[in-house]
This record gives structure tokens, sequence and C-alpha cells, in this order.
């Protein structure tokens, strides 16, 4: 700063300590995924079927959607979660053509018992901040993530 005074490092100072927020949220997040053993992965997939609400399902183009992945990357996640029996393959009533993918009695109680893990997890790294500090920091974050998103 004293060396480059040409600049104006406020962005560094913002987004430096998101960075380093992103390191303790991803730590955070490895653990309580582990103590549900599932992989933050299998969390896109399950969480989004979860969101989903009754009868949790949703096509594998909408879970493309959801997750942002390709498609083969996944078929190979719908196959592995069928795997272990966190998800099915069902015909779309619909269209006899296409598929539903379903979030099992076994997908649900794993991925409920990791959002919980999951919320505890994230409440300990905003501890130090009042509810209204939140709030505002919610806020700031949402907009600026806007010209992200879209």
């Amino acid at each position: 700063m004293r060396q480059r005074p040409d600049l104006d490092f406020s962005p560094l100072e913002v987004l430096s300590r998101v960075a380093r927020l992103s390191r303790h949220l991803d730590i955070a997040r490895k653990e309580a995924f582990r103590r549900s053993d599932i992989e933050s992965w299998e969390w896109d997939v399950l969480s989004a079927l979860r969101r989903a609400g009754e009868p949790y399902q949703l096509s594998p183009k909408q879970l493309l959607q959801q997750t942002l992945v390709s498609s083969g990357t996944m078929t190979n996640r719908i196959d592995r979660l069928v795997a272990r029996r966190f998800v099915r393959r069902e015909a779309d009533p619909g269209d006899g053509r296409s598929i539903l993918v379903t979030l099992t009695e076994d997908g649900r109680v794993r991925v409920d018992a990791a959002i919980t893990r999951l919320v505890d997890a994230e409440a300990l790294l905003l501890d130090g901040l009042a509810r209204g500090d939140r709030d505002r920091l919610a806020t700031l974050l949402r907009k600026l993530s806007l010209g992200f998103d879209a």
C-alpha cells in the first residue's frame, strides 16, 4: 500500500477476506459432509432433490441446471447415487422417453442429517456476528453476486 500509493487496494481488503473465509467454509463443509458419509458432489444432487419438495424428484436436465455440471458428469453422479441407494431412476409419467431422478428414503435421511450438521457448522463460523450484521452481510453478498449469477 505504501509501496504503491497509485493503487486502490480496497478490492483486496474485501476479496482477500472472502477468499480466506471461503477456505474456512470449505473445511467446515467437508467435515459436515464427512460426518454424514457423503461427498460434496453428492450433497449438490441430494440437496437439489430435497429442495424440490415432495415427491423429491427432478429430471436430469433440471439437476444439470441446479448443479452446473456437464450431462456426462451428471449421468455418472446419478449412477453412483443409485448404487448407494440414495436415488432411483423412474420413468417420467408425463413423457415415456424421459426419466426422473427420485430421492429415496435413505437419501432423504442422509441429506437431512447433512443439512443439520452443515447449518450447525456454518452457524459457528458466523458466531461472532450479531443477527443484524449477518443480515446486512447477506444482503451485501447477494448484491455482489448478482453480477456473477447472471
